[in-house]
């Protein structure tokens, strides 16, 4: 099988002066997890290149086994550092895609165009979308053949209003992804501030948070073998 994984390409934390970027463990456990199941896994990015790292995700305090096995894993640090081009990708290349969170895809991904298209080919093509954190937000102008928003009816999950109000961010970032889910239409549906929760629903999985990123990426591998293999 061959999944893609999208990342963002910005790095400034609205006008704070702050840095933002991709969360480290909601990319590491996934990649790791599809990596050891024999996935080929290609990596992608707006811009290309080098995707932005959120500093806050890279304290010691949230280090895991899988940032630990990224640190050490020079093959894994060169294709991060050498994402392509968006612009440049075939969905029909692939069998699924994954969606890190991040704050960073709430400013460029949310928007995307390429993103928008490739989530819209992917998916009215029978194979799995997948998003984690605030990975969700990629989904909010993505529609279905039929013109309906994506996530319209379908139960959905992603980073609470209450865990951007923890952080104090709720007055910075461009959106809420749980309030704008719900403004699509969808059954959006939480656990716990940080409390693991993956919703699928069909050809469509969310996870809340960082706590998700490995149980969203089982998931996804799971429902992509089923359909893959006919199982």
């Amino acid at each position: 099988m061959k999944f893609l994984m999208v990342l963002t390409s910005h790095d400034r934390l609205g006008d704070t002066g702050g840095k933002t970027g991709f969360w480290l463990e909601e990319f590491v456990a996934p990649y790791y997890l599809f990596k050891d199941a024999g996935v080929e896994i290609t990596l992608a990015s707006p811009r290309g290149g080098q995707p932005p790292l959120d500093p806050k995700s890279d304290k010691p305090s949230r280090q895991t086994e899988a940032a630990g096995r990224f640190r050490a894993d020079i093959d894994a640090q060169t294709a991060l550092a050498n994402t392509l081009k968006l612009s440049d990708i075939d969905p029909d290349n692939f069998d699924a895609v994954f969606y890190p969170g991040g704050h960073g895809p709430l400013w460029d991904l949310a928007e995307d165009r390429h993103s928008i298209a490739l989530i819209e080919s992917i998916y009215a093509a029978g194979k799995p979308v997948a998003a984690v954190c605030h990975g969700p937000a990629v989904l909010r102008h993505a529609r279905t053949p039929a013109g309906e928003p994506l996530v319209k009816g379908k139960s959905v999950t992603g980073f609470s209003n209450s865990e951007e109000n923890a952080g104090q961010l709720s007055e910075i970032v461009p959106f809420l992804v749980e309030t704008d889910l719900k403004s699509k239409g969808a059954n959006y549906s939480k656990a716990d501030d940080w409390q693991a929760h993956v919703i699928t629903d069909g050809n469509l999985i969310t996870g809340q948070n960082p706590a998700s990123s490995e149980l969203t990426a089982k998931a996804l591998l799971e429902r992509s073998q089923v359909i893959f293999l006919g199982a």
